[in-house]
């Protein structure tokens, strides 16, 4: 993190022609908020540290209330992220409640001298810039500076405000999805319903939910299954005895028992962590806005987005160890902490025991040796390096995938979530292809931010796609797509 004071410097007025505003009656005007501390944003839709700073965002707006103002600028990385669809979805995911520009163009980002997601930029009173600081945000120095610039004594900030429960259908913001190794009752998969804080299990047979786990309510909490509180669940995995859940929002690694009906957390602290150098004990491993986990039946894999590593919780001693990545954020293949990630969000194990990650910001598909932590890079090349383009595996270009599972020992289906589209890795042919579906429904709807996928065991797929709230079951073989359950 690094921050620059101005002190005399006059914040440029926030003047993006046409631009849409999120949150907000009218456009705002720097000129009316004086008087105001303002805190100006600049984060875009897919970057984790983003979501990192709008607890920090909230808790100040709960502090401070009206003698602060807090503006989003939304400054798109990807092209998906220009779309107003993509900001609308990133608000309601995010729980974001004050205004937001979106400065497609980025525009304000140089004005402003922006060069990193996020940056926040503090306005004085008199409309003045006094700081601007890359990355996640220290909260009390945070605090300490607004306070101050209001002639106020610094307080402890409170607790973020809880998040809303929107209304909606049968699922919110679905994500990860995993078919089990073994079925519970009628239950052949089990999903995370992140957006309404719960875990599901599904009949595929029957196209039917049979359970939710999680009480709904947003927050830490173990206990029973129909008690126990979950914040933001992203990816599940499941052995024969548990299932396995990345609490992303709590910062933990979940198990729910599957004979005694019961919750456990068993690892993480319930609060952001810093990168993970060595082997600790579950509750004292800090995680990181997990968002996927996946079993070996001796150890569960944990892609830990939130400091770009890999890590492995041990099932026999309980014991959290780091498998790939050093924290730096990148593309870099390498064994252990040689290797550089960037924001690892979905996991699958293959046939042979290797593991397959996307890593969703330098829009790669990747491979994991579990034993030696080697990461060998398939497809992607940089941070800044996107597209949709098929063709040679290592000349291939996706766009923010989140999602990967095997279709076979040397095939992999990756769920390209920023371009609308299932892809296919061939590993013997060295190819990267589009899956071009044909859409079964009476009503066919367009591409909606695949998030999730787990094979139906029939030679089909179920897929989740985030932006429509629903599941859909995609046949390769026919390349047909129809609408499963929503």
């Amino acid at each position: 993190m690094t921050g620059r004071r101005f002190g005399i410097t006059r914040a440029p007025a926030l003047a993006v022609p046409g631009a849409a505003w999120v949150n907000a009656g009218a456009p705002l005007d720097l000129d009316t908020l004086r008087g105001k501390v303002v805190i100006l944003d600049f984060w875009t839709a897919g970057c984790i540290n983003c979501h990192h700073t709008q607890p920090v965002l909230a808790a100040l707006e709960a502090r401070f209330g009206a003698d602060l103002a807090v503006i989003g600028i939304h400054s798109p990385k990807f092209p998906a992220e220009r779309r107003r669809d993509t900001l609308d979805s990133a608000i309601a995911r995010l729980n974001i409640r004050h205004p937001v520009l979106q400065d497609a163009d980025r525009r304000l980002w140089h004005h402003y001298a922006v060069k990193a997601w996020p940056t926040l930029v503090v306005i004085d009173p008199r409309g003045r810039v006094v700081d601007s600081t890359a990355g996640e945000p220290d909260p009390k120095r945070l605090a300490a500076l607004v306070a101050g610039l209001l002639g106020q004594e610094p307080a402890p900030l409170p607790p973020a405000p809880p998040a809303e429960i929107a209304p909606g259908g049968r699922f919110r913001f679905p994500a990860g999805l995993r078919r089990l190794p073994v079925p519970i009752g009628r239950a052949t998969h089990v999903l995370a319903d992140s957006g309404h804080h719960q875990i599901v299990l599904i009949d595929a047979a029957a196209a039917a939910e049979v359970a939710r786990i999680g009480s709904g309510r947003p927050g830490p909490g173990d206990g029973p299954w129909g008690g126990a509180n979950f914040d933001t669940p992203l990816g599940v995995g499941a052995d024969a005895t548990a299932l396995w859940v990345a609490d992303s929002g709590n910062h933990l690694l979940r198990r729910i028992d599957i004979a005694s009906l019961t919750v456990t957390t068993v690892a993480g602290l319930g609060r952001r962590g810093p990168v993970l150098r060595e082997p600790l004990p579950g509750p004292l491993a800090a995680l990181a806005s997990p968002q996927d986990v996946v079993g070996t039946g001796r150890e569960v894999f944990i892609a830990n987005a939130g400091t770009h590593q890999i890590l492995a919780y041990d099932l026999a001693w309980g014991m959290v160890r780091p498998v790939a990545g050093n924290g730096a954020e990148g593309l870099r293949d390498g064994i252990g902490a040689e290797a550089v990630l960037a924001q690892p969000s979905g996991l699958d194990r293959g046939p042979d025991g290797t593991i397959a990650f996307v890593d969703a910001e330098t829009s790669a598909l990747r491979l994991l040796d579990g034993a030696s932590g080697r990461v060998t890079t398939l497809a992607g090349q940089g941070l800044f390096d996107f597209g949709d383009r098929d063709g040679a595996l290592a000349e291939g270009l996706m766009q923010h995938p989140e999602a990967v599972c095997f279709e076979a020992a040397d095939r992999l289906l990756v769920a390209d979530t920023y371009n609308g589209g299932l892809r296919r890795a061939d590993l013997a042919a060295g190819t990267l292809a589009t899956l071009d579906l044909t859409c079964r429904d009476p009503l066919c709807l367009p591409a909606g931010e695949p998030r999730g996928l787990a094979p139906i065991g029939d030679g089909r797929f179920l897929m989740a796609e985030r932006a429509h709230h629903r599941l859909v079951a995609i046949d390769p073989r026919d390349g047909t797509a129809t609408e499963f359950l929503s």
